[in-house]
């Protein structure tokens, strides 16, 4: 049986998180690739930019949808958002995620997305 949903867009609030590892784009570019792998998602192209002062922003287009994160080095806070309309396992993706940030506290929240059009 289908689900009755399109994709899964889970929210990922990290806290506490080291100011260096949120603070150069090939950081975040790593994580979120070493994330994507974990998943096992199919990469498509990866795009980060560094804001002055501080902070990054990007997205991983990956088959299945998107990761994205944009950081605020200057409260240790990173906001990761998660997207898989594939049959990926977002568990080990999100794993990665908390650890490489290092955050201290997680929030995450998962909407289902096209509810009652999947199936």
């Amino acid at each position: 049986m289908e689900p009755s949903y399109l994709g899964l867009h889970v929210l990922l609030e990290l806290y506490g998180c080291p100011e260096d590892r949120l603070r150069l784009p090939d950081d975040s570019e790593r994580i979120l690739l070493v994330a994507a792998a974990a998943m096992g998602a199919t990469v498509i192209e990866a795009r980060f930019h560094a804001f002055s002062p501080h902070g990054v922003s990007g997205v991983v287009v990956i088959a299945e949808s998107h990761l994205t994160v944009h950081t605020w080095p200057e409260h240790g806070y990173a906001a990761v958002d998660v997207f898989s309309c594939g049959d990926l396992d977002l568990s080990a993706g999100l794993e990665v995620l908390e650890q490489e940030y290092g955050a201290s506290r997680v929030y995450a929240e998962r909407v289902l997305r096209g509810k009652g059009l999947g199936g």
